[in-house]
């Protein structure tokens, strides 16, 4: 069994700054992916960052310059730092692993159930 555990979140002001974090636990070889998605009422769930166990990162151009994205691949730890956060910003905010399990004779997709983040005045 594997889970991916989300941190973090909440309400924020516009132009402030928020941070959530995941951990991956459970029967885990190697971890590839490591990021965040979010979704906003009526819309679909669209990547915000994701990072390569190398440390390549890709961004949505609608958080560039703004969030960071960071792993530690011995704790299985993602990190997504938010900085100038705007309302449009506001939505369920899901981690995302691409994971082999051990045992496994290939990569799975995992997620976590989602942390709200909020940015309004």
């Amino acid at each position: 069994q594997v889970q991916l555990v989300e941190s973090g979140g909440g309400l924020v002001q516009p132009g402030g700054s928020l941070s959530v974090s995941c951990a991956a636990s459970g029967n885990i070889f190697s971890i590839n992916y490591m990021g965040w998605y979010r979704q906003a009422p009526g819309n679909e769930r669209e990547l915000v960052a994701r990072i390569a166990r190398a440390g390549t990162a890709d961004y949505a151009d609608s958080v560039k310059g703004r969030f960071t994205v960071v792993r530690d691949n011995a704790k299985n730890t993602v990190h997504l730092q938010m900085n100038s956060l705007k309302p449009e910003d506001t939505a369920v905010y899901y981690c995302n692993a691409d994971i082999w399990v051990l045992g496994a004779r290939n990569w799975d997709d995992y997620w976590g159930r989602g942390t709200q983040v909020t940015v309004s005045s």
